[in-house]
């Protein structure tokens, strides 16, 4: 169903099967599936394609080549494997950019940013006003919180938490598995905790289950094997602590 005052130009796809609200504008070439809903007054750019099942709130802009909804191909034998992934929702606001994927199952909140060729995969969520920079990836069950900026080539592990106000410099990667797959079915993967408005560096790595506490700073290039304790500078390989962040540099003053 397509609303009469929606804008589809000549060339775009829209089965009959998807609602199209007031205000809607689709550019050429866009694909839009039975059971997706695009939401009023939000534009969907050209050859974005919308599998079904996505739900686009109001006043979100999807632009070019995006692909919204995929549903995720498993190697035989991935703990996720039989898994149905339900609706992709994405809040009021948000904008998914050039070339990005986000997956079946996904959840982003208003007003995020979704970067050129970035990766959302299915179980994911993130928060409101996120911004996730390009070329990075979400991997799969990750909760990324409110207001999280997340730089260029970031790697966020399945199963990772990143509180509210967390920032990860470029290059960031974070892993789960210390076996590298050579490990029980059974053992769970442990992806890091990073606590609220600590801060990583470009070219970090952190090692599986590590935490990082509210507000630590950990420096560039540092190699994080153990817990970081709250508000503790951490740098080298490994990381050691070397100083305490000062009440100067507290999100609260930079808000």
């Amino acid at each position: 169903m397509i609303a009469p005052n929606a804008t589809v130009a000549p060339g775009a796809t829209i089965d009959p099967g998807a609602t199209i609200d007031p205000g809607v504008t689709i550019d050429p070439g866009a694909v839009v599936h039975a059971g997706a809903r695009i939401g009023a007054g939000s534009r969907i750019g050209s050859h974005a394609v919308i599998h079904r099942d996505t739900d686009v709130g109001p006043d979100c802009i999807i632009e070019d080549g995006a692909v919204l909804g995929k549903r995720p191909r498993l190697r035989a034998g991935s703990a996720t494997a039989g898994e149905i992934p339900g609706a992709l929702v994405i809040g009021r606001g948000a904008t998914i950019c050039c070339g990005a994927v986000v997956y079946a199952g996904a959840r982003v909140g208003a007003g995020a940013i979704i970067g050129d060729q970035s990766q959302v995969r299915e179980s994911a969520t993130i928060g409101e006003r996120t911004v996730i920079g390009r070329g990075s990836a979400v991997e799969y069950g990750a909760h990324v919180g409110a207001r999280v900026s997340i730089q260029t080539n970031v790697y966020v592990t399945a199963l990772m938490v990143v509180e509210d106000d967390v920032f990860l410099g470029p290059g960031v990667v974070s892993t789960n598995d210390d076996t590298m797959r050579r490990h029980d079915r059974a053992e769970p993967l442990r992806g890091p905790i990073l606590r609220r408005a600590c801060r990583i560096g470009g070219g970090a790595v952190l090692l599986p289950g590590v935490e990082v506490g509210e507000e630590a700073f950990v420096a560039a290039g540092a190699v994080v094997t153990a817990d970081v304790p709250a508000r503790a500078v951490v740098m080298g390989v490994p990381a050691r602590v070397v100083r305490e962040v000062p009440e100067r540099d507290l999100i609260e003053r930079w808000r």
